[in-house]
């Protein structure tokens, strides 16, 4: 199950951070994030994009170094850093919950419930 988890979240990231590719992009799919406000996202929200893809990678690492799929990471830190995570997309379900942004509350707040899902799957491994 830990393994089936970590691929999830990590296939789940990978996704977003397409999505987040898009939007540096150009494609009009600004509704869907940052607060939906941008059908076109201006740079200094593409500079966010670029950050979140990074942090989705650094995301993935904790992820899978606490399932044991690699070992790049002390387990210390992966042990809690899923736990940070955890807290993170927990963060997101409420924040998206509460967006302005409709398109964006009825996509993020399902993959942040998913994510969080997994962390603690992953986590409690």
């Amino acid at each position: 199950m830990t393994t089936f988890a970590a691929l999830a979240a990590t296939v789940l990231l990978g996704a977003l951070a397409l999505f987040q590719l898009a939007l540096i992009a150009g494609v009009p799919i600004g509704r869907f994030a940052w607060g939906g406000q941008h059908r076109i996202l201006p740079a200094k929200l593409r500079v966010g994009s670029v950050i979140s893809i990074v942090l989705y990678a650094v995301f993935a690492v904790i992820i899978l170094e606490r399932a044991s799929m690699i070992s790049l990471l002390p387990d210390a830190v992966a042990t809690v850093g899923i736990w940070i995570l955890m807290a993170y997309f927990a963060l997101g379900i409420v924040m998206n919950g509460i967006s302005r942004s409709t398109p964006e509350r009825n996509l993020m707040t399902p993959v942040c419930v998913v994510l969080a899902v997994l962390c603690v799957l992953v986590g409690l491994s």
